[in-house]
């Protein structure tokens, strides 16, 4: 019994992918990453981002008026913004324009989501969020600092009777004050300053958490840290990074039903009707757990990587005229896709290993056999 679950374990780890398997994989990641390229590209230049941000700039109405928002006088998407930063008022917004802020912490209009760390779509953006409310201050980031402004706003008073009450009402205001941000603010002219992107924030936590920890920071940690900065200012916020994901959904989409299909029509072709049924049909065709369609999507999205690191790359030594320019190969790098692949290698290392053990474990109980057969045989 233990050599054949042992051997049952091996084939579950053991891939069945066949050669138009990998054809279909690859194809989609090329598809993918063409429109990566093409229509993805970077922030401002981003015919996919403008539907992006059309989509999340309705959301936040719609947000808005479930919130009690009235859009008969005006249905703009400032005013929806404005009457959510009434509604979710937190002391933390101060922008730079006019406010003491402007020069102690170098805020601008452009920068005040990134450099504050309540706006910070991360847990430690919300840890400083309900730090924040409760002590009316304000926490920023600026050159590899963390920064502290107390009695940030006179007028702001956290709701609730109890701390309980106000840890909710703080995670509320937190939560409500970021979908009111995520389009711009209500003064912004143009496409606005969104919330940063969650997987470039990051690198606020970073400094914020080295200077609590009273560790040194680095240089490289402050020049990353500037480096998402800049192209924060240049439009890569979380409406960027989301249109980012289209092509690695799409791409993960398609794989997953290329998948199925084949699976279908072969379990169909081979299946005498009287013999078919719901539950082996599913089990023939699901493309979630088995590891066949996980080796296929490493292989898609490996390929999609590719292009667009290729793509990016090139970009990259056409405005550096005669050196590399990593401000333009950051903008142009699908963070989302090469997160996704990072998931797959991951998967794939840790199947690797799990085989091994199985392959070795399947090996020895075929040898303990053996001797044991032997052995009875030489009794006899």
């Amino acid at each position: 019994r233990f050599i054949s679950e042992t051997i049952e374990t091996v084939n579950n780890l053991t891939p069945e992918c066949d050669k138009l398997d990998y054809a279909l994989a690859a194809s989609s990641g090329v598809i993918c990453g063409v429109i990566d390229v093409f229509l993805v590209g970077k922030p401002g230049e981003s015919p996919l981002g403008n539907i992006t941000d059309k989509w999340i700039e309705n959301r936040t109405r719609d947000f808005a008026k479930l919130c009690g928002w009235d859009s008969k006088d005006n249905s703009s998407a400032s005013s929806a913004i404005k009457f959510l930063e009434k509604k979710f008022k937190i002391p933390y917004d101060q922008r730079g324009a006019g406010d003491a802020a402007s020069e102690i912490f170098n805020l601008s209009p452009r920068n005040h989501h990134f450099k504050s760390l309540a706006h910070n779509p991360s847990l430690l953006g919300l840890f400083f969020s309900i730090l924040d409310q409760f002590a009316n201050t304000s926490h920023f980031v600026s050159q590899g600092q963390l920064i502290s402004l107390q009695e940030a706003d006179g007028n702001f008073e956290l709701r609730g009777n109890s701390n309980i009450s106000k840890l909710f009402c703080g995670f509320a205001n937190w939560i409500g004050h970021l979908l009111s941000d995520i389009s711009g603010s209500s003064g912004s002219k143009g496409r606005g300053m969104g919330i940063p992107s969650p997987l470039w924030c990051w690198t606020n936590d970073i400094i914020a958490i080295k200077t609590k920890l009273k560790i040194p920071v680095s240089e490289f940690d402050k020049s990353v840290n500037d480096l998402a900065l800049q192209i924060y200012e240049k439009g890569f916020d979380a409406r960027f990074q989301t249109t980012q994901g289209i092509p690695v959904l799409i791409n993960e989409l398609i794989v997953r039903l290329m998948y199925s299909i084949r699976r279908f029509v072969k379990y169909i072709s081979t299946t005498k009707a009287e013999e078919r049924s719901f539950s082996l049909l599913w089990k023939t065709c699901e493309p979630f757990s088995n590891v066949t369609v996980k080796r296929m999507l490493t292989v898609a999205h490996g390929t999609f990587c590719i292009i667009d690191i290729g793509d990016a790359t090139i970009r990259g030594f056409e405005k550096g005229i005669g050196s590399f320019n990593v401000f333009e190969f950051v903008l142009r790098l699908n963070v989302v896709g090469v997160g996704r692949f990072a998931i797959s290698l991951y998967g794939e290392t840790k199947r690797a290993i799990s085989y091994d053990h199985a392959r070795e474990s399947s090996d020895f109980a075929a040898k303990e056999i053996t001797i044991v057969e032997n052995y009875i045989e030489g009794l006899k």
